[in-house]
């Protein structure tokens, strides 16, 4: 793939006490370069009970291919090409929300648990232009598959 149209990737999950904190990084990794650093930040919920906020943020072009060789394993990628216009912001930026549990078993799936965020680069930064460029990265991904 030449080059990626996206500044940074930022994927965060939380980790709730009833959960096992490993398993939790195991299903965030799914998406990650191997060895990637993860921050961990404590948290505390409603009731006093721990929070655990796991994030990473990818920023080089060898590490953004990667997460996103992973999304070309979506189910659902079609549906996700053709719902962009209601993914990216005005701000040029895509979210998706996918499986926690779906990642821990090492599948790719839209759900909850897993919040991705990238920056699209656009020029002018326009939601149009940022649209357009997130639809041509995410066909030469389908096409590379």
């Amino acid at each position: 793939m030449p080059q990626i149209p996206l500044h940074y990737v930022d994927l965060r999950t939380f980790c709730y006490a009833t959960e096992d904190e490993k398993r939790v990084v195991e299903a965030l990794r799914t998406f990650l370069p191997e060895e990637f650093e993860i921050e961990r930040v404590e948290s505390e919920g409603h009731y006093g009970d721990r929070i655990l906020v796991l994030s990473a943020r990818v920023e080089k072009a060898d590490d953004i291919r990667h997460v996103l060789s992973r999304l070309a394993d979506l189910e659902e990628f079609d549906r996700l090409i053709d719902e962009l216009d209601e993914r990216v912001t005005e701000n040029t930026e895509l979210f998706l929300r996918l499986d926690k549990q779906a990642a821990f078993e090492g599948t790719v799936r839209l759900g909850e648990g897993i919040t991705f965020r990238a920056k699209v680069e656009a020029y002018p930064a326009k939601k149009e232009q940022a649209v357009e460029n997130a639809e041509e990265v995410l066909e030469r991904l389908r096409e590379e598959d």
